[in-house]
């Protein structure tokens, strides 16, 4: 999280592009943060909707990464599935393309996959599916972003990509280090000042405090906003706010976003 163990940086980044349209709350994340993982068709947005996203990006330094899912619009992506194995790779593959195509259209790049909701929590726990997307992922991509703990960590370094480890603002975390489950009490961190104070103790203190009142540590180098929660504007503005003011450098994970196609895509 820090170049020289003297100055804290860190990633902002958000989950975008999942509406019909580029929403105004999407254009205000994309004033504030760093990184955007774009949706990609399967669990919400359009081929439109990223061709909007990620000209927005290019003009404002965002780094573009592709937010996949499984196919799952009905369930926004965050119902357990169990497509199998061929068909899970084709749907990772074909979302990859299509953004990259889209990215390719005004001259930007997709620098990372981020995985969204279900597939996401299952890459983390499942290592038959940690293994697929990194199979899948590994020849396409250089950076994979990742909860702490996750099964996707030894086969993504033993294939050579960088895993970025990945906190949220505005989730709550179980006393084991994992994400609250949707539903249950205090999955969801709501009020701005909150989501801010979490942002600022996952920067700064290396974890959190834990539904049950406990300590968690977490390392983490980039922190999520998501773009569909209540009062995104606010909530954004607040965490960025903190982080400043605890001194922390907001910068993309991946460093500056590179002009032109690029070279890590590999072959389709």
């Amino acid at each position: 999280m820090t170049d020289t163990g003297e100055v804290p940086t860190i990633d902002l980044n958000a989950d975008l592009g999942e509406g019909d349209e580029l929403m105004a709350s999407d254009l205000a994340l994309l004033g504030l943060v760093s990184s955007a993982s774009v949706a990609c068709g399967f669990h919400a947005g359009n081929r439109a909707v990223m061709r909007a996203a990620v000209t927005e990006c290019a003009s404002r330094g965002v780094t573009i990464g592709a937010h996949v899912s499984y196919r799952d619009r009905v369930g926004f992506g965050r119902r357990s599935m169990d497509p199998d194995h061929d068909h899970l790779a084709a749907d990772v593959i074909e979302q990859w393309e299509t953004l990259v195509e889209e990215a390719g259209a005004v001259g930007a790049v997709v620098s990372y996959v981020k995985p969204h909701g279900a597939l996401y929590h299952r890459m983390a726990t499942d290592p038959e599916v940690a293994a697929l997307v990194v199979e899948v992922l590994a020849t396409r991509c250089a950076v994979l972003v990742a909860p702490p703990r996750s099964a996707v960590a030894a086969p993504a370094r033993a294939a050579g990509m960088r895993l970025v480890i990945e906190g949220f603002c505005d989730r709550g975390y179980g006393p084991d280090g994992a994400l609250v489950a949707r539903g249950d009490r205090g999955a969801m961190i709501d009020e701005p000042e909150a989501v801010a104070e979490q942002a600022r103790s996952l920067a700064i203190d290396r974890g959190v405090l834990a539904v049950d009142g406990s300590w968690v540590a977490l390392d983490v180098e980039t922190l999520c906003m998501h773009g569909d929660g209540p009062s995104v504007d606010r909530t954004g503005r607040a965490v960025r706010a903190a982080l400043e003011s605890a001194g922390v450098t907001v910068r993309p994970f991946a460093g500056e976003p590179p002009a032109g196609p690029s070279l890590v895509i590999g072959q389709p």
